[in-house]
């Protein structure tokens, strides 16, 4: 176990700093050199020359550089071994080859990290790249690049790099949001409903305003209720989303058509997707438990008692294509389709109305 003092960058991604032996490094088994962030925490891949932390989620990616730097250099070596360098406030990048290929002082490697890389235009970009193709062993470059790593422009220094770097995707899936708020409630030592866990992991909500959140409940209260957060949230963006999913699931459909009808009131252009994602998810729920040994995961726990009957009297095949007929209208929504999402909401409604 690691003893010492935690940093603030510690104390928000769990990371423990001070006199802590670390394992050895190792390459993760037929994963190549891209990882998604918890795969790094608990792997521990090489290195190399070249780290690219990528990705849409800032609170993971910060985590992820302290992570880099806690491994590689003891905190009494960082001062001559480590440079970090704000991306946009670069004027000349002849200073970071510099940095970039200095021998490293009185310790086995040195590091420099550039961080929101994603800021650069195309000829800046182009040129970080010469110096990241230059990095000697011994050093390691770290680029900060938030993009998607599926993004088409800025085409993504992970996709530029391939199997060259060791790539390090941020995103934050649902399984990661979960585990993020999890290990945030271990270390505030509160505990939450199963509910509050299950709408935080599915919010659209950056995982900075989740900390803010639970961060402030905590400090009131160690068993934080769903109506705390819902009082006190800023970080749930679409929780009326999920309570027009669950009304319209258990047959409520004109409660689920007013909680709509607010919803498409306050944002007409943008109401739909979260609207209909929270009902494909619902339904979800619905067709796995209707399989034969259909497990819900443990998020979604809490739901059972509502909709395990209701699989049980619609069937696995009406409940799949009920999951089926909502990822249509999500889909034509998302591609644009359609120019009105409220009647596309409006009809799944009538069509799911049926279900009970």
């Amino acid at each position: 176990m690691c003893h010492g003092v935690r940093s603030p960058e510690a104390t928000v991604c769990g990371i423990a700093s001070g006199t802590c032996n670390l394992p050895q490094y190792h390459r993760l088994d037929g994963r190549g050199r891209y990882v998604r962030y918890y795969d790094f925490v608990d792997k521990q891949p090489a290195l190399g020359k070249l780290v690219i932390v990528e990705g849409t989620e800032r609170t993971l990616a910060d985590c992820a550089l302290e992570l880099i730097v806690e491994r590689a250099l003891p905190p009494e070596m960082r001062d001559l071994n480590l440079e970090r360098f704000r991306a946009n406030e670069i004027e000349d990048f002849t200073r970071i080859a510099e940095a970039v290929t200095a021998m490293p002082f009185l310790a086995e490697s040195r590091m420099v990290v550039i961080t929101d890389t994603q800021l650069l235009r195309a000829q800046p970009r182009r040129d970080l790249w010469v110096v990241a193709q230059s990095v000697p062993d011994g050093n390691t470059l770290v680029l900060a690049d938030l993009l998607s790593p599926r993004a088409k422009q800025p085409q993504p220094f992970g996709t530029m790099a391939g199997r060259d770097a060791l790539r390090i995707d941020t995103t934050a899936n649902e399984s990661a949001r979960t585990r993020y708020i999890q290990e945030l409630l271990e270390r505030l030592r509160a505990a939450a409903e199963p509910r509050v866990l299950d709408e935080l992991a599915r919010s659209n909500a950056d995982l900075a305003a989740i900390r803010n959140d639970l961060e402030k409940l905590a400090l009131g209260k160690k068993k934080i209720t769903y109506k705390d957060l819902a009082r006190e949230s800023l970080s749930m963006e679409d929780p009326k989303a999920y309570r027009f999913a669950g009304a319209l699931v258990e047959g409520r459909t004109a409660a689920a058509l007013q909680i709509a009808a607010d919803l498409f009131a306050h944002d007409q252009r943008s109401a739909g997707v979260p609207v209909v994602s929270a009902v494909a998810t619902e339904l979800g729920f619905v067709w796995e438990a209707a399989r034969p040994g259909g497990a819900l995961p443990s998020r979604a726990k809490w739901r059972e008692r509502v909709l395990r009957p209701l699989a049980a009297r619609i069937g696995e095949r009406r409940a799949r294509a009920a999951f089926e007929r909502a990822l249509r209208a999500f889909e034509a929504i998302v591609t644009g389709k359609v120019d009105e999402p409220r009647l596309v909401v409006e009809m799944l409604a009538a069509e799911l109305s049926a279900l009970g």
